[in-house]
C-alpha cells in the first residue's frame, strides 16, 4: 500500500546552481547539503513549513535546460500569492503564467526556474 508522497527531487546538471536559485530567488530555507555517491554528486534539501521535503541533486544523466518544462510540475503553497508573485518578478524570475483562479481550488501563477523547469505558487482556498 502506498502511504503519501516521501519528498520531491529535481535532478540538475548543477545543482549548486539551482539550489542557490530556490534559495537566493524564491526563498525557500535549505536545511541540508551534502555529497552523496562515489562520485560526490552534491545535494540539498529544503525546509518546509508543511508537506513534503524538496531535494535538488546532481545526476550525470541531466544535460540542459529541461526540454519539456510542463510535463510536471511542482506547487508551492502560500498565504498571499500576489505578494509572492510580485518578489519572484522583482528578483527577475521568468514567468509563464499570471495569477488565475482555478474553480474549486484557488489561485496559482507559473514561474520557470534556471533549469527551465516549471514551478507554481498557489494559493488554496480555506477548507
Amino acid at each position: 500500500m502506498i502511504k503519501g508522497m516521501e519528498s520531491f527531487t529535481i535532478f540538475s546538471e548543477d545543482a549548486k546552481k539551482l539550489a542557490h536559485f530556490y534559495q537566493g530567488k524564491v526563498g525557500l530555507k535549505s536545511n541540508l547539503e551534502a555529497e552523496v555517491g562515489e562520485r560526490g554528486e552534491e545535494l540539498y534539501g529544503f525546509e518546509m513549513a508543511q508537506g513534503n521535503g524538496l531535494y535538488i541533486m546532481d545526476h550525470s544523466k541531466v544535460k540542459g535546460k529541461s526540454s519539456q518544462p510542463d510535463r510536471i510540475i511542482f506547487n508551492l503553497e502560500v498565504d498571499d500569492i500576489e505578494k509572492e508573485a510580485k518578489k519572484l518578478e522583482e528578483a527577475g524570475v521568468k514567468k509563464i503564467k499570471d495569477v488565475y483562479h482555478m474553480q474549486g481550488y484557488g489561485l496559482i501563477a507559473t514561474f520557470e526556474d534556471v533549469d527551465g523547469n516549471y514551478f507554481q505558487l498557489v494559493q488554496v482556498r480555506p477548507s
